[in-house]
């Protein structure tokens, strides 16, 4: 086969280092805006990026010139430098060691995008474990409970 083609959409979830509420409404759309530029930058268009004052979501298609991993490390470690530059608020924000990642399937793009948009109502009845916990059981995932939470 001549041509190489790929379409991989990943979702990925992680939370800032303990859970501290960190990401307040004052910087949380220029963090997303933030992360979506080194997504595209890494040839991973974002499609959503979202979540709450302890963690983000986001969704994206993996390019096939890149590994999950490398992504997310680029992700996670110039963002988590671009908050220390925002203000003396920020000047303890990390991101924490870990992180999930899940594929969608196309036909279901929509539904993730719409859950990714719809953070602030879902987190009024379910914390940020409750939530991560639902989608290691649902993707029929293994852990550990004692190196979930660092």
């Amino acid at each position: 086969m001549p041509q190489s083609l790929a379409k991989n959409y990943i979702h990925l979830i992680w939370s800032t280092k303990h859970r501290k509420p960190l990401i307040d409404k004052t910087i949380k759309d220029n963090l997303h805006a933030y992360m979506a530029g080194i997504c595209n930058k890494l040839e991973c268009p974002a499609l959503e990026i979202g979540g709450i004052a302890d963690h983000v979501h986001i969704v994206c298609k993996l390019s096939r010139k890149i590994a999950l991993m490398k992504l997310i490390e680029e992700v996670k470690s110039h963002s988590s430098k671009w908050m220390k530059t925002k203000g003396d608020q920020y000047q303890n924000f990390y991101w924490q060691n870990g992180y999930g990642a899940f594929s969608v399937n196309p036909k279901e793009i929509d539904i993730v995008i719409n859950y990714i948009k719809n953070q602030e109502e879902h987190h009024k009845e379910r914390s940020f474990q409750e939530e991560y916990r639902a989608f290691l059981d649902q993707y029929k995932m293994e852990y550990d409970e004692r190196y979930m939470w660092d």
